[in-house]
């Protein structure tokens, strides 16, 4: 059984964006998956997994 899409989610240790990426967009960015998508430095894990309750507070990056 499929939860949906899994996410990697992050925040920004230099300007604090919260943004998450698909899990399957691993391969579209390479070594730029986990990058902020305002300021582009690398983002800090939070967690992983489907969307939660707090979800809404996370940008996707596409």
């Amino acid at each position: 059984m499929s939860w949906g899409p899994g996410f990697f989610y992050y925040k920004c240790p230099a300007c604090g964006k919260k943004f998450k990426y698909a899990q399957d967009m691993i391969p579209e960015f390479g070594a730029d998956f986990g990058k902020c998508p305002r300021c582009s430095a690398m983002g800090t894990y939070v967690k992983d997994g489907p969307r939660g309750t707090d979800d809404n507070e996370y940008d996707e990056v596409e």
